[in-house]
């Protein structure tokens, strides 16, 4: 226990769940973004991913599609030929995250599964070995790979909540109809810029870092109890990231009206208007944003997390 792995075997299978939790629903909200931006469904055609076939980039083309099917803004015409890249290249962002996660799964299904004690004890053999496997330097590693990976899904969320509000696309400026007189949603995306440059920090890996103690002989330590705890952080943050793109999203497919999203994406939105009205003037955002956090903690998901 004092030196720290089943600590951070702890911290890393509850950021796992929550990470895949993440990465799904920001698939899911994208998706919501990409039809009320009015974006194009052509970068998600499986032709497009098979040419550079990572099994995250895949997916989450695969994942995207299926959410989209049936849109009615999807089928219009489009005078645009292509779409900003955090539209665009979500398979490519979200996917490499996906392979993140994979790797780092493997890594924490192997580390629950193993031995760390010092000394180990071989029964059969007669052997009592001194070694390292107390040493957390894989749990580490994890841990920043998936810091840097998740803050990118944040990353990216707020790049579109930005698109959402910046009056183009026949969306109105900050998605109200009277910008001059309401602020609309220029604060929430303020707020998810601000959420981003923290995580930008968080990010910064500490398996960098070591200090020497016991008198020069624990002198390599991983850092990885640090690292987890800063995941922690990312992944509550990407969640708020997320919650403002949904919240934004969700005002903008209003604008689009009478023609609709998918059946999936109307299912969605209609459960979250039940929590989250739609913002016709100025209000305190931070009441609508803490329920839209409400919503998406208690958001039930059925596909399998697991299937990247």
């Amino acid at each position: 226990m004092l030196n720290g792995t089943q600590f951070m075997a702890a911290y890393g299978i509850h950021c796992l769940l929550k990470s895949y939790k993440l990465n799904y629903m920001a698939d899911l909200i994208g998706s919501l973004s990409l039809d009320a931006y009015d974006g194009r469904l052509e970068p998600f055609d499986p032709l497009v991913h098979l040419v550079r076939p990572h099994n995250g980039q895949i997916k989450t083309a695969e994942r995207i599609s299926s959410f989209l099917e049936g849109s009615e803004l999807m089928l219009q015409p489009k005078k645009h030929v292509q779409d900003p890249y955090s539209f665009r290249c979500m398979p490519q962002v979200h996917g490499a995250t996906k392979d993140t996660l994979s790797f780092v799964r493997n890594t924490f299904v192997t580390e629950i599964n193993a031995v760390t004690d010092n000394p180990n004890i071989f029964i059969t053999e007669d052997k009592i070995i001194s070694g390292g496997n107390f040493h957390g330097q894989p749990l580490a590693f994890g841990f920043d790979f998936l810091k840097i990976a998740m803050a990118e899904i944040g990353n990216i969320s707020e790049r579109r909540t930005y698109q959402l509000v910046s009056g183009l696309r026949e969306l109105p400026v900050f998605l109200v109809d009277k910008s001059g007189l309401n602020s609309g949603f220029m604060i929430p995306h303020y707020t998810a810029a601000s959420i981003v440059s923290v995580n930008k920090q968080l990010a910064t890996p500490a398996s960098v870092d070591s200090i020497v103690s016991s008198n020069g002989q624990e002198d390599h330590v991983s850092m990885g109890a640090n690292s987890a705890i800063l995941l922690f952080d990312i992944n509550e943050n990407v969640k708020k990231i997320l919650s403002i793109e949904l919240f934004n999203a969700a005002q903008a497919l209003n604008f689009k009206s009478p023609l609709e999203s998918s059946e999936t994406i109307q299912g969605f939105i209609k459960l979250y208007r039940s929590k989250v009205a739609f913002v016709s003037e100025d209000k305190i955002m931070s009441k609508e944003i803490n329920s839209t956090l409400d919503f998406f903690e208690s958001y039930n998901i059925n596909d399998s997390l697991f299937t990247i």
